[in-house]
């Protein structure tokens, strides 16, 4: 630091001394002995004074403490105002970023809160006519609340097992709903379990008609999805269109007429070509089936009855 400290007084004093000719005898020492004040050799060492004058600014205040103070804190206060205004300058075009992100993210949101606020309005629509249809075909019947604690949807033959027996009134042959619609027929009965033959088993047919038209046929399920079924025997001339409604015809005590099924989804010749194949779209969401009812049937003994004996009489 000293060398350096003498390098840079040695270069000032012979500043001050050629600048003190010129300034006495208009006579330039650098610009004569090097060549001119153009030539590199004079900038050069007008350079090197020039930085030995600003090296010795520090010799003020490297040996006055008070003075050294003033520098440092004024150099301190215009250092952290530069930092500050940099610092905010960046925040500023960083927020501007930020800014452009939230922009995005909210329209995204928006675009999201206007698609869900479609689909749950044309879900409570749904669910209303679902619900009203429901009703109006229960008007009337009895029903025992229960709620399923066994229920298998991959087997070709599905059951279903809920916590109502015979002692809480239920018997072989009751139809068993959803909130939703259709779920099944009592197979099994005992003291405080059931077993339920759903629509998801091969063994389950149950009599359906479109509601518009009335035309019926047999609910019949062919082992694939849980959500799909398919409507048999539907016959060549009956009138239907893809989104109907498909609700149980009442032609049976196990289930009045009206219950919701689903609705048509698609449409196919039967393998004879004799009927209509319609694959059924089904109310009732198997796989989150909690709470059912059972449907208690009104005293129809005579009806069944005769259709028992008609039975007996074909075997």
């Amino acid at each position: 630091m000293k060398i350096i400290d003498r390098i840079a007084l040695i270069l000032v004093i012979v500043g001050a001394l050629n600048w003190g000719s010129v300034g006495f005898f208009a006579f330039d020492c650098v610009a004569w002995l090097f060549g001119g004040q153009l030539a590199a050799v004079s900038r050069v060492i007008y350079a090197l004074v020039g930085l030995a004058g600003l090296w010795c600014i520090t010799l003020l205040f490297r040996f006055n403490s008070y003075q050294g103070s003033v520098f440092f804190t004024c150099a301190n206060g215009a250092a952290g105002f530069v930092h500050k205004t940099a610092e905010q300058v960046s925040q500023y075009f960083g927020l501007t970023e930020v800014n452009r992100q939230l922009t995005n993210r909210n329209i995204a949101l928006e675009l999201q809160v206007e698609q869900l606020s479609r689909a749950l309005e044309r879900f409570n629509k749904d669910t209303t006519q679902i619900a009203s249809l429901r009703e109006d075909a229960l008007l009337g019947c009895q029903l025992i609340d229960a709620q399923v604690v066994n229920n298998s949807l991959t087997q070709a033959d599905n059951y279903i097992t809920i916590d109502k027996g015979r002692a809480d009134g239920i018997r072989p042959e009751m139809g068993v709903i959803s909130g939703y619609g259709v779920v099944g027929i009592v197979y099994l009965a005992g003291e405080h379990y059931s077993v339920v033959l759903p629509v998801l088993n091969s063994k389950s047919s149950i009599s359906c008609k479109i509601r518009r038209t009335s035309y019926f046929g047999f609910l019949k399920w062919d082992g694939g999805s849980s959500r799909y079924a398919l409507v048999k025997d539907m016959p060549r001339h009956s009138e239907f269109s893809l989104g109907d409604t498909i609700v149980t015809s009442g032609h049976s005590a196990v289930f009045p007429a009206g219950i919701p099924v689903g609705t048509v989804d698609d449409m196919t010749d039967s393998h004879d070509g004799l009927s209509y194949l319609l694959r059924v779209k089904l109310f009732t969401d198997f796989a989150r089936l909690n709470d059912v009812c059972v449907i208690v049937p009104a005293d129809n003994g005579e009806q069944t009855a005769l259709e028992d004996s008609i039975l007996m009489n074909n075997l």
